[in-house]
C-alpha cells in the first residue's frame, strides 16, 4: 500500500540512475519529468513520466515511473 508517491524532485533522481539506452552513459543534456496522462496512469500504473535526451550520443528516450519510483517501461 503506497501512502504517498515520490517527488517530482525524486523522480528526476530516479531517471538520471538509469543509462541511455543506446551508449550507456549517465549524462544527460535534456530532462524533463511530468505528470503521467490519466490513460497512462490507469492502464500502465504510470505516476511520473520522463523524457530525456542524452549527452553523449543524443538518443532520446522515455521512462514510466509509477507512485514508488520503479520503471514501468522505457524506451
Amino acid at each position: 500500500m503506497i501512502l504517498a508517491a515520490i517527488t517530482q524532485s525524486r523522480a528526476e533522481r530516479v531517471a538520471r540512475a538509469h543509462p541511455c539506452p543506446q551508449c550507456g552513459e549517465y549524462s544527460f543534456k535534456k530532462l524533463k519529468v511530468t505528470r503521467a496522462g490519466k490513460e497512462h496512469q490507469e492502464t500502465l500504473g504510470e505516476f511520473w513520466h520522463v523524457v530525456r535526451t542524452c549527452g553523449v550520443c543524443g538518443a532520446h528516450s522515455e521512462l514510466g515511473l509509477d507512485a514508488e519510483g520503479e520503471i514501468v517501461y522505457g524506451g
